[in-house]
């Protein structure tokens, strides 16, 4: 979840305003860009077949699969991508040149082989060594790659990027942080997982705590016309567009051959034999296997939404009101799931509102221990009190759960962060998609997910809520009584071997941590986070 973009931002008042660009690699103004759209269902396929029968037995409704675990949310994707015979559309804010990035490569190049048309759309923010890896790719003729809003530069360097961004805020400022991954038009994934170490488990460091899910049904034919509208638009940009190095048929002969290494590497490692111990029929979307079943409506912005002037206009804001209004119905109680939760003066006016009429709100979000930004901490410790004054239950991730952690290719994870993004309404109604409940979600980013009447999926999100504010997990944060010799002041709860801890301030964190949070709450950047 390391959002580049954040630290950007802020490092953009001290850049030296020269523009670093190097003509040798600046974008193009030749470049053939053709307009394609999002093939018909594969209806022949074993796949299809299996998938068009179940959704033939439950009319108008689409049919769910949760990915909790982070292995089964990789080797889905990989079960996914090698039964495609027709078409793989992946649309992501982070595809990461690591182990389960190369992993995937890899199966998409062995797609590509096969006759499958594959299209990448990521966000341009975070790309660095990526970029070779891509633009071999794209030099497969059935694998094509573009650029959601880039830079001016191919692989601008740090001193390039803060520069552009200087310059060029109003528009690099607003990002695409969509996540969905298309096969055959019959099945879709759709969640908070971007592609990397870090989102399945694999990582070395800090790995992330997220939900997926696999979508059948209708629901999938709206996700592929979401991504036709942000592969045709004007900020996405083939990989093809920039001046200086570019792939060869070489290029792409030197990275299958290197891909094809590291697939085999991983295949071999802790990570993929404990994957096949937990999954020994393996996940995938085209065997037999519980469906969670209801009415559906994919949510996404439109891509115009980071444009400026249209972004004033609320018909490009769809996914905001439509969570509002899902949020709006709530007779009884509302789980709200966010890494990043800045509820605002609004935000926080509403939710103890609901309250107010009697429904219960509780709020899961990362601890500052948890938090990759904290500058974005800083941001919601200012509504804190006033949530908690207003009613609303705080929980707040631990950063190393009483649980051991899985291995992984690179050794053991020394700690967990949330990055999952959900709702639950009433034990009823259901979003998970990528929208983080903070300002940078509701006006900068475009975001996309799916909001499912489905109790059977409440009950399993409910049920991940449920374990992940255990105080194994998490720390629950309240407020003393009146009467109690620091009256009114927060603690957080904790359990020790069965025990209650209490602490009187953030837990896990040194005071070097907690100064950094206070300056940042001095500052008038909160539009930005």
């Amino acid at each position: 979840m390391k959002h580049g973009l954040r630290h950007t931002g802020v490092m953009a008042a001290l850049a030296i305003v020269v523009l670093v660009l190097g003509a040798c690699s600046s974008m193009r103004s030749d470049f053939v860009k053709r307009p394609s759209k999002a093939l018909p269902p594969a209806t022949g396929t074993p796949s299809g077949r299996y998938i068009h029968a179940e959704v033939d037995q439950h009319l108008d409704q689409s049919g769910f699969r949760l990915l909790t675990l982070s292995n089964n949310a990789l080797m889905s994707r990989v079960a996914l991508t090698d039964h495609a015979q027709h078409s793989i559309d992946l649309q992501y804010y982070i595809f990461n040149n690591d182990a389960t990035g190369r992993l995937l490569a890899q199966r998409l190049l062995a797609a590509a082989d096969r006759g499958v048309r594959v299209r990448l759309l990521l966000d341009a923010i975070n790309l660095h060594d990526e970029i070779d890896m891509l633009s071999a790719l794209n030099a497969h003729p059935n694998i094509k790659v573009r650029l959601f809003n880039p830079f001016h530069t191919r692989d601008p360097s740090m001193l390039s990027k803060t520069t552009q961004f200087l310059l060029d805020a109003h528009r690099l400022n607003r990002r695409m942080h969509n996540k969905s991954f298309i096969v055959d038009g019959n099945v879709a994934v759709i969640g908070g997982r971007n592609i990397g170490d870090a989102y399945f488990d694999a990582g070395n460091d800090t790995n992330f705590r997220d939900l997926d899910l696999i979508a059948i049904g209708p629901v999938v034919k709206d996700a592929s016309h979401a991504f036709d509208e942000y592969w045709n638009c004007d900020a996405a940009i083939p990989v093809t567009a920039f001046h200086g190095k570019r792939a060869s048929h070489y290029d792409l002969a030197k990275l299958r051959i290197d891909l094809t290494h590291d697939a085999r590497a991983f295949a071999q490692s802790d990570y993929a034999q404990a994957t096949l111990d937990q999954l020994p029929n393996g996940p995938s979307a085209d065997r037999p296997g519980t469906w969670f079943w209801g009415h559906a409506t994919l949510v996404a912005d439109q891509p115009a939404k980071i444009d400026a002037a249209s972004a004033r206009d609320e018909r490009s804001l769809r996914i905001g009101p439509q969570i509002k209004s899902m949020i709006d119905q709530a007779q009884q109680d509302v789980l709200l799931i966010s890494p990043y939760f800045i509820p605002g003066d609004k935000g926080t006016q509403y939710l103890t509102g609901r309250v107010a009429q009697g429904v219960t709100v509780k709020v899961l979000t990362n601890s500052l221990a948890s938090n990759d930004e904290a500058v974005v901490h800083a941001g919601y410790s200012r509504y804190r009190r006033a949530l908690l004054e207003g009613g609303v239950d705080l929980y707040e991730l631990r950063p190393a759960p009483g649980v051991e952690q899985p291995a992984t290719a690179k050794g053991t994870s020394s700690g967990v962060s949330l990055h999952a993004k959900a709702i639950v309404v009433d034990q009823q109604q259901v979003f998970i998609g990528s929208m983080n409940m903070d300002p940078r979600s509701k006006l900068l980013n475009t975001e996309m997910g799916i909001i499912v009447d489905s109790p059977p999926l409440a009950v399993a999100v409910t049920q991940f809520f449920d374990t992940a504010t255990q105080p194994t997990s998490a720390y629950h944060v309240t407020l003393t009584t009146h009467d109690s010799p620091h009256g009114g002041r927060m603690q957080w709860q904790d359990s020790d071997g069965g025990k209650p801890v209490i602490y009187h301030h953030d837990p896990e964190t040194s005071v070097t941590r907690r100064l950094e949070v206070d300056m940042f709450r001095l500052m008038p950047i909160e539009g930005m986070l």
